[in-house]
């Protein structure tokens, strides 16, 4: 008798607007799912064995018991999975399913071969391939995405402490997202005053709010990789200092990145390039000057030529993220002037990404 195996395919995530601001309650960002990948591969067995491609890990043994899971190695990399297999079986413990032998395969394209990061989500990404697995696994069906969002949230949160969770909602509904965030400290809280994982998900996300958007037809996304990866947690922890340190400059932040992010999803929602180029080009100065506030570099000197030239041929560009390096991106207003852009970008020594955005989110694969 043939053993049941699925693979599950997991879009990674640029961010479209909104960033910082969306770690406030009630403050909108736009973000993508993006045509690079994880996978993650479930197979009935007579064994417990983890492997991890990507950091040539293979056939850890791993267990289940008491509410725990335990695997078979030291490495600190493996604490995102290991919290994403826990959150997942103790949800499924508690409804009385019996968590018996699975095999589980991870691997990522999110990054380049030689290992260069792009800063499109991947611990994100991991963790919603892992749990949509799992869940795959034990009910022989495709879960509600709802499900699997606030599973991958709670286990996401868990290890980092932080994060909007945008990553997250890319990687499980994929298309583009106008998105406000759960707010971690509240999702931290929260979870400490349920009985159980089932109680935590029944409960009214108060700040969370999640809508798919359309890019209008004519416009063409295009991301460039600066050749600099970022460190996403310390920008982030600079820009919100600001708020202790200069609350008049943060909160006139905040109500120039609202008002940027809704043009930018009014510019979608009515298909008027205009607008959704407006957008683009106010989200960009506002990151600019919050930056220059908390004397941090959120737009290099390679992100803002990347900008340039995108609007130089007629489009709108603006770093993508935290900035202080990984990718910028850009909406141009035809596919002939994406490809002059490319082709600019390169003279300019900024490495074009075959990235577009993609329509969906996590799921099976069909074999």
């Amino acid at each position: 008798m043939q053993a049941n195996k699925w693979t599950i395919k997991v879009p990674g995530k640029l961010m479209v607007a909104g960033e910082f601001a969306v770690l406030i309650p009630n403050h909108h960002l736009a973000v993508t799912a993006v045509n690079r990948f994880v996978y993650a591969t479930i197979e009935d067995s007579g064994h417990r064995k983890l492997t991890l491609e990507d950091y040539q890990l293979n056939n850890l043994s791993w267990d289940y018991a008491n509410g725990e899971v335990t695997i078979q190695s030291a490495d600190e990399r493996l604490s995102f999975v290991k919290e994403a297999m826990e959150v997942t079986c103790t949800y499924l413990a508690e409804a009385g399913v019996e968590i018996d032998d699975f095999n589980l395969a991870v691997r990522s394209e999110l990054d380049d071969a030689s290992g260069v990061k792009y800063g499109l989500g991947s611990s994100a990404a991991v963790v919603v391939a892992i749990v949509t697995a799992i869940m795959v696994r034990f009910t022989k069906d495709e879960p509600d995405k709802d499900i699997i969002f606030k599973l991958a949230a709670l286990a996401h949160v868990n290890i980092q402490g932080s994060g909007s969770g945008a990553d997250i909602a890319a990687s499980v509904y994929g298309g583009i997202l106008q998105y406000s965030s759960f707010q971690a400290e509240w999702l931290l809280q929260a979870s400490k005053n349920v009985s159980s994982i089932h109680e935590l998900l029944e409960m009214d996300w108060v700040y969370l709010s999640i809508k798919r958007l359309t890019l209008p037809a004519t416009v063409s996304f295009c991301v460039g990789w600066t050749g600099k990866p970022a460190s996403t947690t310390q920008l982030v922890s600079r820009i919100l200092e600001l708020k202790d340190d200069n609350p008049r400059a943060f909160e006139a932040f905040l109500l120039k990145s609202e008002q940027a992010v809704h043009t930018l999803l009014t510019g979608m929602e009515e298909e008027n390039q205009e607008l959704l180029f407006k957008g683009v080009k106010a989200n960009r100065e506002a990151l600019a000057t919050v930056g220059n506030k908390a004397d941090v570099s959120i737009e290099t000197a390679l992100l803002g030529t990347l900008c340039d030239l995108a609007d130089a041929l007629g489009g709108a560009g603006k770093p993508s993220g935290a900035g202080g390096g990984d990718c910028g991106i850009a909406f141009m207003p035809s596919k002939r002037q994406a490809e002059q852009l490319f082709a600019s970008w390169e003279k300019a020594g900024i490495k074009p990404l075959a990235l577009t955005s993609h329509p969906e989110g996590a799921a099976i694969e069909a074999s």
